[in-house]
């Protein structure tokens, strides 16, 4: 049985097309999962809306908390990392990681910059090793294969990779190298764009994206069943 972890990081709260300034990027994940649950009705999902309730930035008290070993934490460190904890405890269960993610401004929504932050964690996601000088990080949830499903959407062209603008994406591309630092190695990404621009070329990106979606969970859904892994798409 698969298990996915959806996270919408969008400020927006309703539906692109549904709503007055819906969200595209909660359609798009909303669609994967629908139709995911389609192939296998019986996987389970976990949803978490960090857009709506965004996560705790780091404080000063985090940081010491979570570099002080589990043995010598004192009961206000443990409170202090249970959000972390949690946040943990819910992708080290996923298989499939799937983000609703807009680009703000070049990179990442704030709150989504806020969850990595907490998900990335000395002895619970990566650990680290002073003997190995040229690579001392040793990633921990590398033991099976899980994939990342990131799908964005974008107000203009040209960010994709290869693209005009693609020097001036800095959300999948920080994305991948932040979960890869914890060992997650598949990754899959669709956008929507032409927000700005509207009309048929916002359509026209909408269709496709929904399009390559809808094929994103066929190959999946074969993976699933042969138990391999695809190359980075």
């Amino acid at each position: 049985m698969t298990h996915i972890l959806q996270l919408n990081a969008s400020a927006r709260p309703g539906y692109a097309g549904i709503d007055e300034h819906g969200s595209h990027s909660r359609n798009l994940t909303r669609q994967f999962v629908n139709r995911w649950l389609d192939h296998s009705p019986a996987d389970t999902v976990t949803y978490r809306d960090i857009g709506a309730t965004p996560p705790s930035f780091i404080t000063r008290d985090w940081i010491q908390a979570a570099f002080t070993p589990a043995d010598r934490q004192e009961p206000w460190m443990k409170n202090v990392l249970a959000e972390s904890d949690q946040l943990i405890d819910e992708l080290i269960a996923a298989d499939i990681l799937v983000i609703g993610a807009p680009l703000y401004n070049f990179g990442m929504p704030a709150t989504l910059k806020a969850w990595i932050d907490l998900v990335i964690r000395m002895d619970r996601t990566v650990k680290y090793d002073p003997t190995k000088l040229d690579d001392p990080f040793i990633p921990m949830l590398n033991y099976r294969p899980r994939h990342a499903v990131i799908l964005s959407s974008r107000g203009g062209v040209g960010f994709e990779p290869g693209g005009a603008l693609a020097h001036m994406n800095h959300l999948e591309p920080s994305l991948v190298t932040a979960l890869e630092f914890i060992g997650i190695t598949n990754f899959h990404r669709i956008a929507v764009e032409n927000q700005e621009a509207g009309g048929e070329l916002l359509a026209d990106s909408v269709k496709q994206a929904e399009q390559r979606v809808e094929e994103l969970v066929e190959e999946l859904q074969l993976v699933r069943r042969s138990n391999r892994v695809p190359e980075l798409a």
